[in-house]
């Protein structure tokens, strides 16, 4: 197994000791967030009924003119922003963060920080 391999593997393993334990309700959905090297998404999932309720990201229509390069903190702060904006909308106050396997660090930790700072308790 090539190093490349190994890491995907690791990610996968992370992915799914996390997704064993949350579990995103209509009350309290799961805040997903996927992270590529050119843009950033984010969703609200309910896993009882298997709905996404909204989504976001760089790559999105509402959000193209605002940013330039999806692959930094700062598009990843407009897309925390928008994705907390649009759970209000929906009535949703509190939701339960999946990292997704990834590291609490850089772009998560900006999109959480913003969807924090917006209104969204987790």
């Amino acid at each position: 197994m090539n190093e490349l391999e190994l890491k995907k593997s690791r990610l996968a393993q992370r992915k799914k000791r996390i997704r064993h334990r949350l579990m995103g309700t209509p009350e309290r959905p799961r805040l997903t967030v996927f992270r590529s090297h050119k843009n950033i998404t984010a969703q609200l999932i309910d896993d009882i009924s298997g709905r996404t309720l909204c989504a976001t990201g760089t790559n999105t229509k509402a959000l193209s003119g605002q940013i330039k390069d999806g692959g930094n903190c700062k598009a990843a702060e407009i897309v925390g922003q928008h994705l907390a904006e649009q759970a209000r909308m929906h009535g949703i106050r509190k939701v339960a963060f999946d990292r997704n396997g990834r590291r609490y660090h850089g772009r998560i930790k900006a999109l959480a920080e913003a969807a924090r700072k917006t209104g969204l308790e987790f």
